[in-house]
């Protein structure tokens, strides 16, 4: 009989929650989308230059870590503003933060720990594809 006045009183915090989360589900994926997209669009563009440096010499562990340290340039760039955004807003929401301070620092490493992990898996597959590119095929399709 407690249980279900405690689950009736948490209720409309319970839904609170799932909804926040799920939204917060939904960004993650749009922005993991969107790196993926972003690189890819990339990657495709620059086929041509791979090929090239391919058939110069470089290595697949040098396309790899070229288009690796790009991408990390723009998703460092995305955090940055991110989080700077985030702090600044954060006086905002406080009223729906219960027992977190709006500048909680274990919140905010733990954004960007997994904000990068989701970013990596986002850039790992249009690396991979860049440092396979075929420098005839590159080279002969322009």
């Amino acid at each position: 009989m407690n249980e279900d006045i405690a689950w009736a009183a948490t209720g409309r915090h319970r839904f609170r929650a799932v909804m926040m989360a799920t939204f917060a589900a939904l960004a993650l994926l749009l922005a993991m989308v969107g790196v993926f997209g972003i690189l890819a669009y990339s990657v495709q563009q620059r086929r041509r230059e791979f090929g090239v440096r391919i058939a110069l010499g470089a290595s697949a562990a040098d396309v790899l870590r070229l288009v690796l340290f790009n991408s990390t340039r723009l998703i460092v760039a995305g955090m940055v503003i991110g989080l700077s955004s985030a702090a600044a807003l954060g006086q905002l929401v406080a009223s729906f933060l219960f027992g977190v301070k709006p500048l909680d620092p274990v919140t905010f490493v733990g954004v960007a720990v997994v904000l990068a992990i989701t970013a990596a898996i986002a850039s790992a597959a249009p690396a991979l594809r860049a440092s396979h590119v075929d420098p005839a095929v590159a080279l002969r399709n322009d």
